[in-house]
């Protein structure tokens, strides 16, 4: 037998204390939002660490002569090592799938190729871990007895595809949100590459500056550029690194850059009047972008509105005349 609540109520809710959860709710949400706003952090700090890297591994790479020196491009990772030889001696490690991981990784923006081992290990003992504890849980305890054997089970399988799904479905996000990222400085870079074109620049001198200039507004776009212009300096094959660029960035805009700047190295066309011409459909996508999301806002508009904003209108209008009428029949 539950007891009645002994403050006031609203539709069966102690209102005492639905004010106290949303006021501790508020003020969490101020204290994460003041750290959130004093440890602020210079987002092109670990960005130029790994280029600073990338450039000492090309380096390394040509001038090295002996097998000693070459030997200190390939760190060893004990886990890494460990997570090979199991995932090899379980038959499950496919060229293929560690290829494809390492792209993904890639275009997710880790440039470390063996996180890829931990997304196939985690794909294989994840669904055993969540899955078998989900397992328990459900059928060797108690915990979920007044479910139906279909709501049960249903539980179960999808924590297993859960867990299964789920480094993929992290590396998908994180792709999706990089190339947003991305997308926006698009128009802005190949702008001021029109301009380092004209102004006689090279290209991987061009694509360097570019980087500099956009590496505050755009810090994805211009931590790729970077590392376009230290392979530019250092691959033998020009194609290669901006190949390597259309790799690492899951967009059809960088792709057709990437024709584009292709095309100008091997046929000698004139690079900035194609990049010119890029960057105006590149900006009328964007604008079409934009207005395509504001046609989607009063669709969008209309739930929140449903759900949120008219009960508390209702309450707000028909609240005074309901206590009016309350009153009037009370001392009637």
């Amino acid at each position: 037998m539950t007891t009645p609540p002994s403050g006031p109520t609203l539709l069966g809710v102690d209102v005492v204390f639905a004010g106290t959860m949303l006021a501790g709710i508020a003020a969490f949400c101020v204290v994460v939002a003041i750290y959130a706003a004093t440890s602020v952090r210079d987002p092109m700090a670990k960005r130029v660490k790994a280029l600073n890297d990338r450039r000492e591994q090309l380096k390394a790479g040509i001038t090295a002569s002996t097998s000693k020196r070459r030997a200190k491009l390939v760190q060893k990772n004990e886990t890494t090592d460990r997570i090979r030889s199991f995932l090899s001696s379980l038959k499950v490690l496919q060229d293929e799938q560690v290829k494809a991981a390492q792209i993904k990784l890639l275009q997710a923006g880790i440039r470390s190729k063996d996180y890829a081992y931990a997304v196939i290990f985690g794909r294989l003992v994840l669904p055993i871990v969540l899955g078998g504890i989900m397992l328990f849980l459900v059928y060797g305890t108690d915990m979920f007895a007044d479910w139906s054997p279909l709501k049960a089970y249903g539980l179960v399988a999808g924590s297993f595809i859960l867990s299964y799904k789920g480094p993929d479905i992290f590396l998908k996000n994180k792709i999706q949100k990089r190339s947003a990222a991305i997308r926006k400085g698009i128009p802005d870079a190949l702008d001021l590459l029109v301009i380092c074109a004209e102004a006689g620049l090279t290209v991987d001198a061009a694509f360097a500056r570019v980087a500099k200039e956009l590496g505050k507004a755009y810090p994805e776009l211009g931590e790729e550029f970077s590392l376009t212009a230290i392979e530019l300096g250092f691959l033998t094959d020009r194609r290669m690194a901006f190949e390597n660029m259309a790799m690492r960035i899951d967009l059809d805009s960088i792709r057709g850059v990437v024709t584009t700047m292709i095309q100008t190295e091997k046929y000698g066309t004139p690079l900035a009047s194609a990049l010119r011409v890029l960057s105006a459909e590149f900006r009328n996508e964007r604008m079409m972008r934009a207005e395509e999301k504001a046609a989607r806002l009063p669709a969008i508009m209309t739930v929140p509105l449903i759900l949120f904003i008219l009960p508390v209108l209702f309450v707000v209008i028909l609240g005074p005349a309901a206590c009016s009428i309350n009153d009037a029949l009370m001392t009637g």
